[in-house]
């Protein structure tokens, strides 16, 4: 089993205790509890017992998926994602009064 998917694993492991407990005190216990559960099988060495092993964590954490996980306030699907968009800038028009109060459109030439 490879360095790089174990720890995908044990990052999105991490991840979802905090969609379960957002409050960091409450998910730091979780989080020995899941470095303990790494630890514990970090000296497999058969390559059969390690794909079981990454398999049952895979069901594990799909079991475990929250319904409506934590997305950071700025970011894509957050609440405050794209809230305050610069003003987009339109092409160079201006428009002018005559004397009579009607507008005339007028383009700007440089």
């Amino acid at each position: 089993m490879s360095v790089s998917a174990v720890t995908s694993l044990y990052r999105r492991s991490l991840k979802l205790a905090l969609d379960w407990a957002v409050h960091r005190h409450v998910w730091r216990g979780q989080a020995v509890y899941i470095r303990s559960l790494f630890e514990a099988n970090k000296d497999v060495r058969d390559p059969r017992q390690q794909k079981i092993l990454l398999r049952e964590t895979e069901k594990l954490l799909a079991t475990w998926k929250h319904p409506d996980p934590y997305r950071a306030p700025t970011a894509p699907g957050g609440s405050k994602y794209e809230r305050n968009l610069p003003v987009r800038q339109l092409p160079c028009e201006h428009q002018t009064f005559s004397t009579a109060g009607r507008k005339t459109n007028t383009i700007a030439q440089d």
